[in-house]
């Protein structure tokens, strides 16, 4: 069997990627030369080319024009800079659209979805399928070969939803196939209630736009239907590019925490990890949400290195009001990828459009031109990735895990539940900051992951739970780890279906604790705690009446309908402890929560004292220090180092400027 293609089959001798998207077919030929020779400049390495060009490719129906994108490939090639070739069928021509009007997504209320934005296509469509395939294969079969070829794009943030009749009898094909017959369908459905029954498969359809509440089952199988069918398009052009180049690595770009489509089902599918990520400088929580959601690619990976595909250098234009970066930023955040594993830091884009919704979206190469603060940045920090090769390929270990689950986040998320405002993504980022801001290392892994590795594993919020997976967890404690569950966890089976008793019903035996309410609070009357020491805390949002069932109440709610049952308990079970949060804590005694359960796992930082606003990650040799904070922080260090960004030498302690970042290599230590 081929080995795996990885990050490692760019990175070996070109060191870390640097790049961006470039679309020179927005571009006269003679700005090309221009444009390659500032990349050079700038130490590009690497850019991706083509996402946004079947048009130009396909200019009508079966026809091909191929040679600008020849040019465009040879002069990267000629000055060394690989290509991340992407197929373009993320955007399909208004010839399509005119012409096989099937081919564009239906709302859920029935309304057609028109070309002139991008992504109007739907993925169930047979027509689309033909006509991205026999383009895919023509490209592939033109750049076999080509010496600039050193990665391949498809498509590009994969996320179209359709409801069309295409993707009906698509659904209803995914549905026989996960439960055989209507009587299977029926029963995971629970189509009896609300007279729901189907008799007859025609009758089974997405879940459109509805009076009232829709089946949550079908909500639930449609959005993995969804992914799935996306996932298929996908694999279909993937397995085109790897039957015609097999040694060259394939990879879709992701976008984080995004809902709609499951990552660690299309993760497997790709030889590489690769993510989108545009942090907000008005988010004073952007530092640590950005190193969850590296983690997070870290960790779809595998541990293994990933790619930053698309990041900006300045301000966007999608948000409201598009607040620029600070000096440094810029840095820093592609910096913080290196830290959490990222081998490639890729922009979007290379040269700032004049035209199109995306004209006033920073770049590499601003408006203003090459004699512009920002390019400068660009060209400085080009230089230092130079200086960081030796950390291409290596990895960032981590004794705690973080579980997220994308059908337990859509379960969830639906209509009908005690609260709407229990989302599993800001539970994953409370929990996350504390280890964030101690400096440990946390995978991010789904509930499934094999878990003996860690020490400690972290589960703000699983809302619904498969039996083996509930097993795996209660396995993990009793063979000796510590884990860590969240409020409304273990509610529902994997049909969305309520497991009935003393809630969470799957895992009451390993935490020692079961609950018989769920009970919402408003949100200006927090509820007071108190820790078994006597600190006081406050809770928010969400309680639970629990009980102990051997577990040690080490929190109790101290007010209200709840007072004096426990809001957090702790249980020795086998050679281990689990831990049962019954409500929302806030931030610090969520800090004080997460110090207890590192304690009980024996798991520290990368230093012992991490000063606020500071990060602090190993990866392979060096130690990441990265101030996002806007003063001087004076942070100790355990060894004397070098730093690989400056040559310097520093020992017992260094003094990081605001937006600084420091690579220390130890000297006196292995």
């Amino acid at each position: 069997m081929t080995p795996r293609l990885g990050m490692h089959t760019l990175t070996a001798g070109r060191g870390l990627l640097f790049g961006g998207d470039y679309n020179p077919e927005q571009w006269p030929e003679s700005v090309w030369t221009e444009d390659v020779e500032l990349m050079r400049a700038a130490g590009v390495n690497l850019v991706t080319v083509g996402v946004f060009s079947w048009a130009r490719l396909e200019p009508e129906p079966g026809a091909r024009d191929f040679g600008w994108l020849d040019r465009v490939l040879g002069l990267l090639g000629d000055a060394g800079i690989a290509v991340d070739l992407a197929t373009p069928t993320a955007s399909p021509p208004p010839w399509l659209g005119h012409r096989w009007p099937e081919t564009l997504p239906v709302d859920e209320s029935g309304h057609r979805l028109w070309y002139g934005a991008r992504n109007q296509f739907c993925p169930s469509s047979p027509v689309y399928r033909e006509r991205a395939l026999a383009l895919v294969a023509d490209l592939a079969d033109r750049y076999a070969g080509h010496p600039a070829l050193a990665l391949w794009h498809v498509g590009n943030e994969y996320g179209q939803i359709c409801h069309c009749d295409d993707s009906a009898a698509a659904f209803r094909a995914w549905l026989q196939n996960r439960y055989g017959d209507l009587d299977g369908l029926n029963e995971a459905w629970g189509t009896t209630f609300w007279s729901q029954r189907y008799s007859d498969w025609a009758e089974v359809i997405t879940p459109r736009r509805a009076p009232y509440l829709i089946n949550p089952t079908q909500l639930l199988d449609f959005r993995r239907f969804s992914s799935d069918a996306l996932l298929a398009h996908y694999r279909a052009e993937r397995d085109l590019l790897r039957a015609r180049t097999p040694d060259t690595p394939v990879t879709t770009n992701f976008m984080g925490l995004f809902k709609p489509i499951d990552y660690w089902s299309w993760a497997p599918e790709e030889d590489l990890v690769s993510n989108d990520h545009y942090p907000d400088p008005a988010d004073p929580l952007a530092p640590a949400r950005t190193a969850l959601v590296h983690d997070l690619m870290r960790g779809l990976g595998g541990g293994r290195p990933w790619m930053l595909m698309e990041q900006a250098t300045a301000a966007v234009n999608w948000r409201p009001h598009n607040l620029p970066k600070p000096s440094g930023q810029l840095r820093l955040e592609s910096l913080q990828a290196v830290a959490r594993g990222a081998d490639g830091l890729c922009y979007f884009q290379w040269r700032a459009s004049r035209f199109g919704a995306e004209r006033f979206h920073a770049a590499m190469l601003p408006h203003a031109g090459p004699d512009t603060r920002l390019h400068a940045d660009v060209r400085a920090h080009g230089a230092e990735l130079r200086r960081l090769a030796p950390i291409a390929g290596t990895t960032v270990p981590a004794r705690v895990a973080l579980v997220h689950d994308w059908a337990s986040w859509w379960a969830l998320d639906e209509r009908g539940q005690p609260s709407d405002r229990l989302d599993p993504t800001d539970q994953l980022l409370s929990y996350y900051r504390p280890l964030w801001e101690r400096g440990v290392a946390v995978d991010v892994v789904p509930p499934s992951a094999e878990l003996s590795a860690y020490a400690l594993v972290v589960v703000p919020n699983l809302y619904l739970i498969s039996d083996a997976d509930a097993a795996s967890l209660t396995a993990y404690v009793r063979a000796g780890g510590v884990l860590v569950v969240g409020p409304y966890s273990g509610v529902v089976d994997p049909r969305a279906h309520v497991r009935t008793g003393r809630f969470p019903a799957p895992l009451r035996e390993v935490l020692g604790a079961s609950g018989e309410e769920w009970r919402p609070v408003p949100e200006d009357r927090p509820v007071p705690c108190r820790w078994s020491d006597g600190a006081a805390f406050a809770a928010r949002t969400w309680t639970e009446l629990v009980r102990s069932d051997g577990a040690e109440p080490v929190a109790a709610f101290t007010e209200g309908e709840p007072a004096g049952h426990p809001a957090v308990l702790r249980h020795r079970s086998g050679r281990g402890v689990a831990w049962y949060v019954a409500t929302l804590p806030e931030q610090d005694a969520l800090a004080e929560l997460t110090a207890r359960a590192l304690a009980d796992a024996g798991v520290t930082g990368v230093l012992p004292d991490v000063p606020p606003g500071v990060e602090a990650v190993r990866r392979g040799p060096a130690l990441f220090l990265l101030n996002h904070g806007d003063d001087d922080a004076d942070v100790p260090i355990p060894h004397r180092a070098e730093d690989l960004l400056t040559g310097t030498t520093a020992e017992g302690r260094i003094t990081l400027a605001p937006r600084a970042v420091a690579v220390l290599r130890p000297l006196d230590t292995p």
